[in-house]
This record gives C-alpha cells, structure tokens and sequence, in this order.
C-alpha cells in the first residue's frame, strides 16, 4: 500500500483528519479538488477563534498547519474511482494516476441543488442562507424571506422567529401549510405568499428584491433556502457502502460507513453543516482510523 490513509476531501473534516492523523504518524494522502461548498461564503460565524473569518482563510491556515507533518501530502486533482482491492483499496485520479491505501476517508462535501430561480446561485450563501446559527445573527432584527413549503417551512419560521419578527414565507406556488399551521403563523403576523418566483434581484449577491410572475416585487435583506443536495462524488456503489433517506453517508457515531474499511465525515455525512461539527466529525473518524489500524497490526 502506497499509504495508511487516502482522505478524498481536503475541506475542514478532511484536514482536520488528516492532522489527527498526521500527529499519530501516519502516512496520508490528501486528495482535494480545490471546490469547497462554502467557497461563496464571505464569512465564517459560529465557529471559536474564527468568527467572522473568510472560510478560504480558515483552510488555507489549517491545510499549512497539517503539511508541517512530514507524512502528510497534499494532492490538488479530482478522485474519479474508488475501489477495494487485496489490503485496502486503490483510488485513480484524474490526470494524475493510482494510489493504494488501507482505508480511506470521505470528506467530500455536498453539491448543492437550488430551485432554478434566475439570481439565486449569485445569491447563494451570501444573501441567500439556509442556517440561522451560521447567518441568522448578521440578519437579525431584518426583513426576510423563507423559500420553502410545507413542514419544514413552518418549523424554520418557528426557530427564525427568535432572531427576525417580520417574516415572509415564500412558498413558490400553492402553500403545503395545513390549516393549524397556517393560523399559527397568521397569529405572529408572518405572511404567506403563494405568488411564483421568477428571480432574485441582486448587486454581487446581495438581495435587493424577490420579482413574482406577476410583476410584483418585495424587497428582502436575505432569503433562507432550504436546497436539494447530491454528493459530490458517487462511490457508494464501487465501494458498497449506504446513503440515507437525506442522501448522505450513512455512518455511525465513529464515522465509520456501512463499507468495512471506509470512513466519512463532514457535509457529505451530515446536513448539520457548522464548521465546528464537520471538523469534529473528522477528529473522531481519523481517531477511529487509527484505532483500527492499531488493532490490525498489534
């Protein structure tokens, strides 16, 4: 085997990991394809000793700190495969070549699959959020919006109600809302409206109007959105392990996949997307990593 461990991923679970990792001495190699989810994001919040940084900041001072450990490598290329093989499993990068690894840990992160709405990819976590932990205190006491229906719509204006009063839920068509619902939010002035979106209006992300198929404009500070997401990768299937309903990585409470010998942790194996979680996440999967390695050798 050509390394201990491959960490497809070099985002915050996958460098933390790989840190753990690296004061265990273990020789690692860090595969990223240089495209975080965040990379729009202009400020980290939430997160001790780097609240308000900007999240290529955060990495970039992390990713120097793990390659001060001489058994660590970084990669910049895209895994295109993944697979077992006798003693672990060989991972091709694309443009670059193969390499061999006793285990290997995803931190690859989600794709992020937004309504097709004309101005909402520029808007994206900028002006336009899904979490109120990691955005909802720099718009608070604001007017915002909620693009999204049904159950999850009401729960979300219930938690964003503490941090934002005047609240428009968006639904983008017919409301899903059942009737008790519906007086609930009626009841604190929260109003609901069915009209369809055709674009966010925007100066470099900043939300300046929601435009209806109407004609009609509302003016917003910041909308919250709940996306679709994918994984970023698709090795579930060379590599046997299960998605969950929410099509993340299924793991258990070390990180370890339903694949023996696999490992994720950060976006791709939670929607609890905060920073301080995802990099938690690969502290206790590269723990574990060494753990079973331990084991295998003792």
């Amino acid at each position: 085997m050509d390394f201990d461990v491959i960490i497809i991923g070099g985002s915050y679970a996958g460098l933390s990991a790989a840190l753990t990792l690296g004061r265990s001495t273990r020789n690692v190699l860090i595969i990223d394809s240089g495209k975080p989810c965040n990379r729009q994001t202009p400020h980290s919040h939430n997160f001790l000793t780097h609240d308000g940084d900007r999240p290529a900041d955060i990495a970039r001072a992390a990713r120097e700190e793990v390659l001060k450990y001489s058994t660590i490598r970084f990669l910049e290329g895209k895994a295109i495969s993944a697979e077992r093989v006798d003693g672990g499993f060989s991972v091709i990068v694309e443009n670059v070549g193969n390499f061999t690894a006793r285990k290997i840990l995803l931190s690859t992160g989600l794709k992020d699959v937004l309504p097709d709405i004309k101005g909402l990819a520029a808007c994206w976590a900028i002006s336009a959020i899904h979490c109120p932990y990691c955005h909802g205190y720099e718009v608070k006491n604001e007017k915002i919006g909620l693009l999204m229906n049904g159950e999850h719509a009401f729960d979300m204006a219930k938690n964003l109600y503490l941090w934002n009063k005047d609240l428009v839920l968006l639904t983008n068509g017919k409301s899903q809302l059942n009737a008790e619902q519906t007086e609930k939010l009626k009841v604190k002035s929260i109003t609901i409206l069915e009209e369809e979106i055709v674009e966010l209006e925007h100066q470099n992300g900043q939300l300046e109007n929601v435009v209806f198929k109407n004609g009609e404009r509302l003016s917003l500070k910041a909308i919250y959105v709940k996306p679709d997401v994918e994984q970023q990768v698709n090795f579930n299937e060379q590599l046997g392990f299960e998605l969950t309903d929410l099509k993340t990585i299924k793991v258990n409470e070390q990180q370890q996949t339903t694949a023996n010998g696999v490992y994720a942790a950060g976006d791709c194996a939670t929607l609890f997307r905060s920073l301080s979680i995802i990099t938690a996440a690969g502290t206790m999967a590269a723990v574990m990593i060494n753990k079973d390695l331990i084991l295998e050798d003792f």
